[in-house]
């Protein structure tokens, strides 16, 4: 282990990154709450600073995951496509086996400029936890109670809103519902032989209500389907920890356009036609890892340097009046002040295990683990 690999692999940088997150993410926050009259004068323009605001927020992480990990991703598309990255709305279908593909999806759509808008269909309760969940509001995330009599309604009146957005968006979508298991995968597959459907080895069943509805209310402002899947080589399990410890991971990212025409409009036709998607996927992922590649080309895109250069400028901001702080902290000889000074940052970083903590496959929710049989949505 090298010098540099040994003190990224100290609590005391990583407290240090966790720090400069929490306390930018909630300035962030708080500048976003600002915009709030905004919102009632210039919708549009509110949305614009939003991007730019959610943009400090996200891509903090995706300069952790690329600058301080030094994580590699390989590109896996057609050059004939490529080029409209960026350039039109999409709907990104993702697998969902890893503790850090959200991360993976971040950096795919930071590379095609279009991070600080992008979207996605995350839990009800996430719009409650400061910073990310917070961010995601103004950014007009959708949310969900995963409940489908409930969700139906609300899901679209959300997805309606976006249909005159501002700037290019990706919407990304795990259409698996949750993060895949062992347990999780061997009830959906039970459920996939009681409906006379076709087994994945490597995939849970798609909930496909949930993708028709996002595809009819995003009809004519979304482009294409992003048909993306996502492996790691040498079989390695990433973590956010590894992550954090500097853990270098070598990502291969395989990536289809499908123009959105192609997908049914009949609710039945669009999700017999998703299922038939995630046996491809299951198909490219077999191919996987019989030869350690995706089929097809490979694309090197640029790897822009704006993540960086925005986490450097929090670090520069925010490390001075830390360091300032613990001088005098250490000068001022009040025992009493030193040792709750300590116990708050004892109490920061349990908060921070904590977080990293709920990004374990382990330690996901309950979705899915239900004996019972589930209902495909």
């Amino acid at each position: 282990m090298g010098l540099l690999q040994l003190l990224k692999s100290q609590f005391l940088f990583q407290l240090l990154i966790c720090y400069v997150f929490l306390a930018s993410g909630l300035i962030i926050n708080l500048l976003q709450i600002c915009t709030l009259p905004l919102w009632l004068g210039n919708k549009q323009l509110a949305r614009r600073i939003n991007v730019r605001l959610g943009y400090c927020v996200s891509s903090q992480l995706v300069a952790i995951l690329e600058w301080w990990s030094g994580t590699e991703c390989t590109l896996y598309t057609d050059p004939k496509t490529h080029h409209l990255y960026g350039k039109e709305n999409a709907i990104v279908v993702m697998n969902h086996s890893f503790e850090i593909d959200f991360l993976c999806g971040w950096a795919f759509c930071d590379k095609f400029g279009v991070l600080g808008s992008s979207k996605v269909l995350a839990k009800k309760e996430l719009s409650y936890i400061p910073i990310i969940g917070w961010m995601w509001y103004f950014l007009e995330i959708v949310f969900c109670k995963r409940k489908w009599e409930e969700d139906r309604r609300t899901v679209a009146q959300s997805l309606q809103n976006l249909r005159d957005y501002p700037e290019n968006y990706w919407f990304l979508l795990y259409c698996e519902g949750t993060r895949m298991t062992p347990k999780k995968h061997q009830i959906s597959m039970q459920v996939a032989e009681s409906k006379g459907l076709p087994k994945l080895k490597y995939h849970l069943l798609p909930r496909t209500k949930g993708f028709w509805v996002t595809v009819q209310n995003l009809r004519g402002v979304v482009a294409a389907i992003y048909d993306s899947t996502l492996n790691f080589r040498d079989n390695e399990t990433p973590s956010l920890l590894g992550v954090l410890n500097g853990k270098k991971y070598q990502a291969d990212l395989y990536v289809r356009r499908i123009p959105l025409e192609l997908v049914p409009e009949d609710e039945a036709e669009c999700g017999a036609w998703l299922h038939k998607l995630y046996q491809e996927k299951d198909s490219f992922q077999e191919h996987y890892v019989k030869t350690g590649r995706f089929p097809g080309p490979t694309v090197t895109p640029p790897c822009p340097p704006w993540a960086l250069v925005n986490w450097l400028f929090w670090i520069c901001l925010l490390v001075y009046p830390l360091g300032l702080f613990c001088y005098k902290l250490a000068s001022s000889g009040s025992v009493l002040t030193i040792v709750a000074s300590l116990a708050l940052c004892s109490a920061a970083s349990v908060g921070v295990r904590w977080m990293i903590g709920q990004t374990e496959i382990n330690r996901g929710s309950n979705y899915g683990n239900k004996e019972a049989p589930l209902n495909n949505n």
